[in-house]
């Protein structure tokens, strides 16, 4: 059994897994990022700062939401997001969809690279067409 203090309350409780956060505290933040969701979609050219102080919700919370892709920002937001990779405004998540489709491409690359496929037998060119027969 694993039991910790929640981060945000000091409450012991059992950990399983994800944030260091009690079973209460987690089901108040979900109940916050359901009444930001609910404000961004009512006042959609609302800044991060703005959302923040009318939820009275860390506006870095609020940017952990949107890099987590729960949260995404309309096209006509004033909030912006950057590419961790290239810097490119994205809308909501970590990378732009290139940055993503080169990091996935490199890991499949790095992935293959590792399986080593079994030479294959050399043909015999004199072989190929013949027919054998057992004396």
């Amino acid at each position: 059994m694993n039991v910790r203090n929640c981060r945000n309350c000091g409450s012991i409780f059992n950990y399983v897994s994800g944030p260091v956060t009690c079973p209460s505290c987690r089901e108040k933040l979900e109940e916050k990022f359901q009444e930001v969701k609910e404000y961004i979609r009512g006042n959609k050219g609302a800044g991060i700062a703005e959302v923040a102080e009318a939820c009275e919700v860390d506006p870095g919370q609020i940017r952990q939401w949107l890099r987590e892709e729960r949260l995404e920002l309309s096209a006509e937001s004033a909030i912006q997001l950057a590419c961790e990779s290239c810097g490119k405004a994205i809308r909501s998540g970590k990378f732009c969809e290139k940055c993503n489709a080169n990091m996935t491409r490199n890991l499949q690359d790095i992935l293959n690279a590792g399986k080593k496929t079994p030479p294959k037998p050399a043909k015999n060119s004199s072989d190929s067409a013949k027919m054998r027969f057992l004396k």
